[in-house]
């Protein structure tokens, strides 16, 4: 299994801040916009993960995070030349996914919930020996804004819709997506759509079409938090503050997340750490049980 994390793009809704760093670097309370996308992989336990970014950019999260054996895991990178579709993803990471699965993330996309990790290795593992792809659904309130999913009650998938002006539904599609080695070739036949994008949409509609499009719901005391305006950017910050001063924990502190999922032993972690060596951080890390 393979993980494409896309984190290119411009950024513009962002502005100014976007004009001297990545949408994805920025941060998100206590930590940077990639570490939640990230981690979202690692509780997947996929180890071998492609960063998608610009050509400006890709030195910044190369610095950040570096090949990621830090944390147990194999961090590749490549760039996006143009905002050209988020199925590009899968054109430019060809011959990093190979024969492999793949799960696709957007890089400004944040989800925390009871039991995720157990769903996600669940899903994955279903797809490998199934086939297919899956989706991932959550409720919102404005679902007109969302590619949105319509289904039975028996979870069976009816329609899909791109921000429809009449919602058959208010789940919507979020930035979470799960496929089979098909998408690959799938992406290399799309047509850009009308705004001259190659759309997942359109691919999430071909395995609709092929009846082989599952779907996850994340419904009630799951959050599935967006930030791409400076209002849902600040939203999500608070969200992150208030869970974690509550709670004592820390959301998707990667350190931690490759301890719990036995990629590295903690002391291998800690001695990975020096350079940053007695703040809060560190000190967290450091007492995890």
């Amino acid at each position: 299994m393979k993980g494409i994390i896309l984190a290119g793009g411009s950024g513009t809704r962002l502005y100014p801040s976007t004009l001297v760093t990545s949408k994805q670097l920025l941060p998100v309370f206590d930590k940077p916009m990639i570490y939640y996308p990230l981690s979202v992989l690692m509780l997947a336990d996929i180890k071998d993960i492609l960063i998608i970014t610009t050509e400006e950019d890709k030195a910044n999260f190369q610095k950040l995070l570096g090949d990621g054996s830090n944390l147990g895991i194999k961090l590749s990178y490549a760039t996006q030349k143009e905002p050209n579709g988020l199925a590009e993803a899968f054109i430019i990471g060809e011959e990093f996914v190979g024969s492999d699965i793949v799960t696709l993330i957007l890089g400004d996309n944040i989800f925390f919930g009871p039991r995720f990790s157990g769903t996600l290795i669940n899903t994955r593992k279903s797809i490998e020996q199934d086939g297919g792809a899956c989706i991932f659904a959550y409720p919102v309130k404005q679902p007109e804004r969302f590619g949105i999913v319509e289904f039975d009650k028996n979870d069976k998938i009816l329609s899909l819709e791109e921000k429809p002006k009449n919602p058959k539904s208010h789940y919507a599609i979020t930035g979470l997506y799960i496929y089979d080695n098909k998408v690959i070739e799938y992406a290399k036949n799309l047509k850009p759509s009308p705004r001259g994008e190659l759309e997942i949409t359109d691919i999430n509609k071909i395995y609709f079409e092929n009846n082989n499009l599952k779907m996850e719901k994340l419904g009630r005391g799951f959050s599935w938090l967006d930030t791409g305006t400076h209002h849902s950017l600040l939203q999500a910050g608070q969200y992150i503050q208030t869970i974690e001063e509550n709670q004592g924990i820390k959301i998707s502190c990667l350190e931690e997340v490759a301890y719990r999922m036995n990629f590295l032993p903690k002391e291998e972690i800690l001695s990975k750490m020096l350079n940053v060596k007695n703040n809060e951080y560190y000190n967290y890390v450091k007492n995890l049980e």
